[in-house]
């Protein structure tokens, strides 16, 4: 992407709109191939179960240097408000990260988020002064309620997170892209790249990814699939798409006909 058009996030820029996570590959060194080849800036690390402190096992800033990638702490496996706050100030102490990812899920089978609890934990982080980059469901009146409540970022779900299914509501994406002045990422569900490149044309800033490259057959393959989708995506956001018709229209003049 151009200067001109980066990711900008808590006043950070990125270059590339994809983020990717780290969980679900078969080992660091598959993670790290398919986040260099991504080329992504950003990657999420789930504090509680990625290793960043134990030096007898594999660390995974061994395989991706925080120096030259963004790491995003996020809560992933929190179900209360006091887990998600308890394990982010962890994350501040160990490594000095305030900009972070929140997620508060409501429940183990469906894995969506409780927008309660992930409301309350938006107030006090962005209180503590954290950016907070915050998953949520795609509700625009919620999504809108963190943004009053100091959110850096508003990351509804495509659909259940891992479930591959797609965007599954596009009204509602739209709806809330119209409404606020935040990035807008979506985070969770995409399947293939097709998905992530109908996001960008929704206007969403960037998309996350995971399990779709982690768990795909060739996620080195996908990996650059999706990096190309987002590209795509945006350039054809940014072109600006010709008005839908019912009729045909001829591509070419009707004047000057032989």
């Amino acid at each position: 992407m151009t200067k001109l058009d980066t990711l900008v996030i808590a006043k950070k820029n990125f270059k590339s709109r994809l983020i990717v996570g780290t969980g679900k590959y078969r080992n660091m060194s598959d993670c790290a191939k398919a986040v260099n080849l991504s080329g992504a800036d950003i990657v999420t690390v789930a504090v509680r179960r990625v290793n960043i402190t134990d030096k007898k096992k594999p660390l995974l800033m061994d395989y991706l240097d925080p120096k030259k990638i963004t790491y995003l702490p996020n809560t992933a496996g929190c179900f209360t408000s006091e887990e998600a706050l308890r394990t982010l100030r962890l994350a501040r102490e160990i490594g000095g990260w305030k900009l972070v990812k929140l997620e508060v899920l409501g429940d183990k089978k469906n894995l969506f988020p409780d927008m309660i609890e992930t409301l309350k934990s938006t107030e006090v982080l962005s209180k503590e002064g954290f950016k907070v980059m915050v998953y949520c469901n795609d509700d625009p009146l919620l999504a809108k309620r963190l943004e009053n409540s100091g959110a850096s970022a508003i990351m509804p779900l495509a659909a259940p997170i891992g479930s591959g299914l797609g965007i599954q509501n596009q009204t509602n994406i739209k709806i809330i892209r119209y409404q606020t002045k935040l990035p807008l990422i979506i985070d969770a569900g995409l399947g293939q790249s097709s998905d992530a490149t109908i996001a960008m044309e929704l206007g969403c800033d960037g998309v996350l990814v995971n399990t779709a490259i982690a768990k795909a057959r060739d996620p080195f393959k996908m990996a650059v699939a999706m990096k190309y989708a987002v590209i795509a995506g945006r350039q054809s956001y940014l072109s600006g798409r010709i008005n839908k018709s019912i009729y045909g229209n001829p591509s070419s003049p009707k004047k000057g006909i032989i």
